[in-house]
């Protein structure tokens, strides 16, 4: 698959502004800091698509892109920050069951992991929380130029292991530095889709 336009639709707090249910969403969610933003950069080809910036928790809504006018994809606000407020991170949680527990639309969430480390007590958290909804089975391991490839074959397994995922599960090594790993990502979207 291939990604030709992609704009913000919407940026939203509350569902009543939320964009109509009227097509597919993929949805992105982990950590502060984990890459999200220059990920969906590279899956666009746009440089300043999703804001990237160099202090973490600066998504603090839902944003909505549509991509080649047939789906959209979801950045999720980044979880797991402590520098922020505990009735902002409340918050996000709310924002975020709502979100994921009343989309029929929503086909998969994907959720992203820092390579270098196990998962934390959160991305787990936050995976079994996608499981329960269904969401679950798509995980990006970003950061991957970071490590060597004797490192990631480890660090894959130990992601597997830490977030309890079945043999059908995928983790996807990405570099977004290096553009790698984006082109399998975009066929697993792409499958999602046809199905």
């Amino acid at each position: 698959m291939k990604i030709n336009h992609a704009e913000l639709e919407t940026v939203a707090v509350k569902p009543n502004q939320y964009p109509p249910q009227d097509m597919y969403e993929i949805a992105f969610a982990g950590r502060s800091n984990v890459g999200k933003s220059s990920l969906l950069n590279l899956l666009t080809h746009r440089k300043n698509l999703a804001r990237v910036s160099g202090s973490p928790g600066k998504t603090r809504t839902i944003n909505f892109y549509l991509i080649d006018g047939e789906f959209r994809i979801v950045d999720l606000p980044g979880y797991g920050y402590a520098k922020v407020s505990k009735s902002v991170s409340e918050g996000w949680g709310d924002m975020m069951e709502t979100y994921l527990g009343n989309r029929p639309n929503l086909l998969k969430v994907v959720q992203l992991v820092d390579i270098r480390h196990a998962p934390s007590k959160q991305d787990i958290e936050m995976y079994s929380y996608l499981r329960h909804y269904g969401l679950d089975g798509l995980v990006v391991a970003t950061k991957a130029d970071k490590i060597s490839r004797n490192q990631m074959q480890k660090q894959v397994k130990l992601i597997r292991e830490t977030l309890k995922l079945s043999g059908d599960d995928k983790v996807i090594p990405v570099s977004s530095l290096k553009r790698t790993g984006y082109d399998v990502l975009l066929d697993e979207m792409g499958k999602l889709l046809e199905e």
